[in-house]
């Protein structure tokens, strides 16, 4: 996956620094140098990696940490909030709502992939009750209004364009006015690709943002682009009113630290991520979650670098595997964080068939949004919800409801006095996949 390689170096310096005897600032000055020089190798954008170098710096003060406290967590939690920064503009401005009409426009540079995202941003909606539509403003570009037609086919969506019609701004008003008068609450514009040395190109985009008076313009960036992205998102934010970020080609082997230098420069939050060809390869985008998988942290890790950089979590506030069971509160995230800590602290190859369950789990899971990682009902995943998640995860159905049926199993657990009860409860298949009796009593998240 693309950034796969900085978060890989990200990790590496983390490692190092764990692996000081002491951590003091010539230990924290490495570690710094490792980052930013992973930064750049992956083209982030040099000011924006000084700027977070810094604002590191004037975070962790590790002369003035009283004694006792974890310095390198406290150093990691810094450079996960700074990365967040980066990434994390905030809510978008504006949200599409069933019933009412909107209209999205969508940007970027030619090759960005973005006549695909506007179908996989259609759909998407279309999923949740919409009744999106589709334009094609893109009259630049041959072939585009077939392939928007074609998409559009595939995903059942209406569509409107124009073989002999030049002016995009024509087509996007006709097209604007058909959809109107049929009641479609979302449709969404594609407009053809341009750079910022097109003078009029942008020209173009700027008449057709003043003729159709979109509700949100989406920028889609191009995850594999490289340095250039950042002054190309620069030159469209500063020519239209862009209100939030796709970025496409997270399936790849690039670089990609340009996508998070113009996610930086247009100052507007990410929304999705395109991470396939297919239209279900498509998700919801989390700063947090995002920069967690990156730098390693996920779960319980994960939530607790949220916390303020200057405070630690205090021992009496961890709960252990065994009281989470027991209080019935086992969400389908405990179980995530409990498998992905097995692996980075247990050797779980005797568990052959099941390890390899455990990892296809994560996977299903992965697919899921965060309500339904969090909601601790089984009746949220209804059989909608189910084939979802069995397509975005390339699972079968069955699979998925392999996994609810373990989590229905362990959520039973509800009522036990004491973790000796617990054990007897356990089925031994799950017990096993846990790691044994040593596992439930002693594991901590």
């Amino acid at each position: 996956m693309v950034l796969a390689e900085l978060g890989g170096s990200i990790r590496q310096a983390f490692r190092q620094m764990s692996n000081a005897t002491e951590v003091d600032e010539n230990v924290m000055k490495d570690c710094l140098i490792d980052i930013t020089r992973a930064l750049l190798q992956s083209d982030v954008e040099l000011t924006l990696v000084a700027h977070l170098q810094n604002n590191i710096r004037n975070i962790v003060n590790l002369e003035k940490l009283a004694a006792g406290l974890n310095k390198r967590k406290i150093i990691e939690k810094a450079v996960f909030h700074e990365l967040c920064r980066l990434l994390d503009a905030g809510k978008p401005c504006f949200i599409p709502v069933k019933k009412k009409q909107s209209v999205v426009m969508f940007v970027g540079l030619q090759g960005s992939g973005k006549t695909t995202t506007c179908t996989k941003y259609a759909s998407y909606y279309q999923n949740k009750g919409f009744q999106p539509a589709l334009v094609c403003a893109d009259t630049f570009r041959a072939g585009a209004f077939d392939q928007l037609k074609q998409n559009a086919n595939k995903a059942n969506i209406p569509f409107y364009g124009s073989y002999t019609e030049s002016d995009p701004v024509t087509v996007a008003v006709q097209g604007l006015e058909c959809f109107n008068k049929l009641n479609y609450d979302l449709i969404v514009i594609d407009t053809s690709g341009r750079h910022r040395q097109e003078a009029a190109l942008f020209e173009e985009m700027r008449q057709l943002y003043k003729a159709t008076k979109p509700d949100l313009v989406v920028f889609v960036m191009d995850g594999s682009i490289g340095k250039a992205a950042f002054s190309q998102a620069q030159a469209f934010k500063q020519s239209v009113a862009v209100g939030a970020v796709i970025v496409t080609k997270l399936d790849g082997h690039a670089k990609g630290g340009g996508a998070l230098s113009a996610v930086a420069a247009t100052k507007s939050p990410v929304i999705f991520i395109g991470t396939g060809e297919h239209i279900n390869d498509f998700k919801q985008f989390d700063a947090n979650s995002f920069v967690g998988r990156l730098i390693g942290l996920q779960g319980h890790d994960l939530r607790e670098l949220k916390e303020k950089v200057d405070e630690m979590v205090p021992e009496e506030k961890q709960v252990d595997l065994a009281e989470r069971l027991m209080s019935g509160n086992l969400t389908l995230r405990s179980m995530y964080d409990m498998y992905h800590n097995m692996f980075q602290t247990r050797n779980l190859s005797s568990l052959g068939d099941e390890l390899r369950k455990m990892k296809h789990y994560m996977i299903i899971m992965d697919s899921m949004t965060d309500k339904e990682l969090d909601n601790s009902d089984p009746k949220l995943l209804n059989e909608s919800r189910i084939m979802r998640i069995a397509r975005g995860s390339g699972s079968k159905i069955q699979h998925v409801k392999e996994l609810m049926e373990k989590h229905k199993q362990l959520s039973k657990m509800k009522g036990i006095k004491n973790p000796q009860q617990l054990i007897k409860r356990v089925p031994p298949q799950i017990l096993q996949q846990i790691g044994g009796i040593a596992a439930l009593q002693n594991f901590r998240f």
